[in-house]
């Protein structure tokens, strides 16, 4: 958190919704939450939990069916005069999970790169364009002359570095990174770590970083969000969360999380979360905080009986 305690992102009451078929499928269902000016809020959860959702509904990608997004006190989230969305596109930026799919195949990296700021800065030319690029790519560790080439010609760690360059160039203060190293190599994922925690330290950025894997996020974020079947159910510090983990959903995914000594992960058990312990029919749950800072979300009885683990 920072020291000014003030929010620059924050969450209120999302709901989103999408069409499918004749229904509508809830995938994001009444979550809040702030993030801090400086800070890593890192939103975990399995594949489908609605974390990628909540990523593209903030940036404005995804359509909000209620509650609000807001930055700098002021709501971003549906509609907005055109000179207040040309702002949000310059400030707020994304990292996609995919740096293959996310980069135009047919563009050279150039182009790529400075695309934002050909939409949203015609008053740039060509000279002081080239040369943002320039700066871009090697503030993330890659030479000029790769601004000729194409996607194709580089590795998934360099492709990466290229989304992280286009979304840098914006001089964006919050980032939202959707899983930015789950398509990579292992031996490549902790310098994309290392490379986001560079840039957030010199250019003082804000994360949203998205993952499935704790722990990833364990050392990289400043508190955590755990998110279940489009709600939010836990959050917490990182080091409180790993600590006391309340939610039997937390607690299963903190048993899927791989040890590096061989005797403790033989013996080491494995929770398998069952959604069907949970009775709401009468006794209706809330999010509710539990500790200073650590959320839980549960019914009277559920909290009570987390109250023994605190």
């Amino acid at each position: 958190m920072s020291e000014t305690n003030k929010p620059l992102v924050s969450v209120k009451n999302m709901t989103v919704n999408f069409r499918v078929g004749r229904g509508i499928l809830t995938a994001v269902n009444d979550v809040s939450f702030d993030i801090y000016k400086g800070e890593t809020f890192a939103l975990v959860g399995e594949s489908g939990s609605g974390k990628t959702t909540i990523g593209r509904t903030i940036i404005r990608l995804n359509p909000i069916a209620g509650g609000s997004v807001e930055y700098n006190n002021e709501v971003i989230s549906g509609k907005i005069p055109k000179a207040k969305d040309k702002e949000i596109i310059s400030k707020l930026q994304m990292i996609f999970q995919d740096p293959m799919a996310s980069l135009n195949e047919r563009a050279k990296v150039s182009y790529i790169v400075s695309e934002g700021i050909l939409s949203t800065r015609p008053d740039i030319g060509g000279d002081e364009r080239a040369k943002m690029v320039d700066e871009a790519l090697m503030e993330v560790g890659l030479l000029p002359e790769f601004a000729s080439r194409f996607p194709h010609e580089f590795s998934g760690g360099q492709r990466q570095r290229i989304g992280v360059a286009r979304a840098l160039i914006m001089k964006p203060d919050f980032i939202i990174a959707d899983e930015p190293i789950s398509a990579l190599d292992v031996s490549i994922r902790a310098q994309i770590l290392n490379l986001l925690n560079k840039l957030k330290k010199d250019r003082g950025l804000t994360y949203l970083f998205i993952a499935h894997d704790l722990s990833v996020v364990r050392f990289f974020s400043d508190r955590i969000g755990v998110i279940h079947k489009g709600r939010l159910v836990e959050m917490a510090d990182s080091v409180e969360l790993f600590k006391r983990p309340l939610h039997p959903y937390t607690k299963a995914l903190l048993s899927a999380v791989p040890v590096p000594d061989p005797k403790v992960a033989k013996v080491k058990e494995h929770t398998v979360y069952d959604p069907n312990q949970h009775d709401y029919r009468e006794d209706k749950p809330s999010f509710h905080q539990i500790l200073p800072g650590h959320f839980v979300f549960g019914n009277e009885a559920e909290l009570e009986g987390y109250k023994k683990f605190v």
